[in-house]
């Protein structure tokens, strides 16, 4: 949703606790603009319609949690449909073609994992536990509703070793998944570092211990920073 959707939105929490007759404030309808925001508004309200009629939930007033699990599914699920599609390209297309995935948090975990080329080099005997740390990553990302920067397009072994020797390779990607959806990740990827390591200066580093020094009453010698 945008900005311009905030007055329909609120709105339609409004007449939603209004529906099931419980007490509306303006604190609890920032808490559903902040659990509501990135999802559609056409989406959000025909959750609450589902979600009204459900015979099991219908008869109680919804959660944040309750609106965004018909929206997106539990994690647990959306995470085994994420590790479906990774299980599927390995086997399919294989770790030597770069591929690209329709869904952001894929490239997020995978390249968290170690790679796409990494994936290929595992055995069978290994799946079951790479499947469990896919998950717990997915999931852990899907449920704080966060999307880290990504690597655009998760590099095969080719392209890599292209890479490696100094060759620029032209070969397009493989796209996995909805085509327009994994063209759409590639073009909102990042080529940055998904983790900054940064080597500090001698100087920098003597003064940022003599400030922990100050602090803790420890002390760390000259001879320290160079070990």
């Amino acid at each position: 949703m945008t900005e311009a959707d905030k007055k329909t939105f609120y709105t339609l929490i409004g007449d939603v606790y209004a529906f099931y007759r419980k007490d509306f404030s303006k604190f609890t309808g920032q808490v559903w603009w902040n659990a509501m925001k990135n999802f559609d508004l056409a989406a959000v309200q025909d959750a609450f319609g589902r979600h009204s009629i459900n015979p099991d939930t219908g008869r109680f007033c919804p959660f944040p949690a309750d609106i965004v699990q018909m929206l997106e599914g539990a994690t647990i699920d959306s995470a085994l449909v994420a590790w479906t599609k990774v299980d599927r390209g390995i086997r399919v297309v294989g770790p030597w073609r770069s591929v690209a995935f329709d869904d952001p948090l894929i490239h997020v975990v995978v390249t968290e994992m170690g790679g796409w080329t990494m994936l290929g080099t595992k055995e069978e005997k290994d799946w079951p536990f790479l499947k469990n740390e896919f998950s717990a990553r997915y999931r852990g990302y899907r449920s704080r509703s966060m999307v880290p920067d990504y690597p655009p397009v998760l590099l095969g072994m080719s392209q890599a070793n292209n890479a490696k020797e100094g060759h620029q390779s032209n070969e397009p990607p493989t796209l996995i998944g909805n085509p327009k959806a994994a063209q759409n990740v590639m073009l909102l990827g990042t080529h940055k570092p998904m983790l900054a390591i940064t080597q500090m200066g001698a100087e920098t580093a003597a003064a940022t211990l003599r400030l922990v020094d100050s602090h803790t009453g420890n002390q760390f010698s000259e001879r320290g920073l160079d070990q």
